[in-house]
């Protein structure tokens, strides 16, 4: 597997870049306005790229170092556009040991995408999780909402395929 990422280029639109300046000028001179203008720039375009980091922190008069900061920093900002299907892997203590690392790296494989990233055609997101909650049916995926356990990795294609289609 590669280490280059591939880039998803930016596709912002003027609506989006009004609503995010309206959003940027009812808390720019209020205390610690950067995490809410964030939230809501992340509910605005689905996730921070860094032409939306720049925006905040011109409009909001700070370093980008600093917007960027908090962006890496908690869990909840995304830094890539989320696809259309989300796949999770579990893997905790009981998906690990009956081998979701495995499971993982086939994923990895079919997608081509490494875990954490989003297939360039939009279609998958690919993330690691801790748990699923699912334990007795470990290992455990989920895609969207719908569970899928006692995997073996012979199984990954079949699956990726009914949401291929």
């Amino acid at each position: 597997m590669s280490d280059k990422k591939t880039e998803i280029p930016f596709a912002g639109t003027a609506e989006q870049e009004r609503q995010l300046n309206a959003v940027i000028a009812e808390h720019k001179e209020q205390e610690g306005a950067l995490m809410p203008v964030m939230q809501k720039a992340q509910e605005i375009y689905g996730y921070l790229p860094i032409e939306v980091q720049k925006m905040i922190a011109a409009g909001l008069n700070i370093p980008l170092e600093q917007v960027y900061g908090v962006s890496t920093f908690y869990s909840q900002f995304n830094l890539e556009p989320k696809g259309e299907h989300l796949i999770r892997v579990c893997m905790g203590t009981a998906c690990y040991v009956r081998g979701s690392q495995d499971i993982l790296t086939e994923l990895e494989r079919e997608l081509k995408i490494e875990a954490g990233h989003t297939t360039p055609d939009g279609r998958f997101t690919l993330e690691a999780t801790r748990c699923l909650g699912c334990c007795g049916l470990a290992p455990v995926i989920m895609i969207d909402d719908d569970v899928f356990g006692r995997l073996t990795p012979a199984a990954i294609k079949d699956i990726v395929a009914k949401y291929r289609k």
